[in-house]
């Protein structure tokens, strides 16, 4: 890449960056409701702690299957650990299964100067383990 365009980039003082917003990880499937409406329904107070609104997109990643796909977040009752997929979502991750549910935010530059994801880590009970707001840089 020439310093051209990283010097263009600089400038355009407006654009739009999608970022990670939240990131719930390796959260183990409850539920696989194929006749239940909604699309997958997290426990309450997870919602909270991440910053995931209800009806928020979100992208789910099978960790199973190596699956990928977007739908959106309903709540689940508080304190549950549920983790439930429902509707046409149930046909791609089945009870037992390990998932990522990510959501995303568009922020412009100065907002993107100071922000950090909500990054949050469960055991197989779906019980927090811990949170943090970077991800370990990848060594060599």
């Amino acid at each position: 890449m020439h310093n051209t365009a990283l010097y263009s980039y600089s400038k355009i003082s407006n654009m739009q960056t999608t970022m990670l917003k939240a990131k719930l990880h390796r959260a183990t499937v409850t539920h696989s409701e194929l006749g239940y409406e909604g699309s997958c329904a997290i426990d309450g107070k997870i919602l909270d702690f991440s910053g995931i609104r209800e009806y928020e997109q979100i992208q789910i990643y099978n960790i199973n299957t190596g699956g990928r796909f977007t739908t959106y977040a309903i709540r689940a009752e508080d304190g549950s650990g549920i983790f439930s997929v429902n509707g046409a979502a149930a046909r791609l991750a089945c009870q037992g299964d390990l998932i990522i549910v990510c959501a995303f935010v568009v922020l412009n530059e100065k907002e993107m100067e100071s922000y950090k994801p909500t990054l949050v880590y469960f055991n197989e009970n779906n019980d927090v383990t811990h949170s943090s707001h970077s991800i370990p840089v990848q060594a060599a």
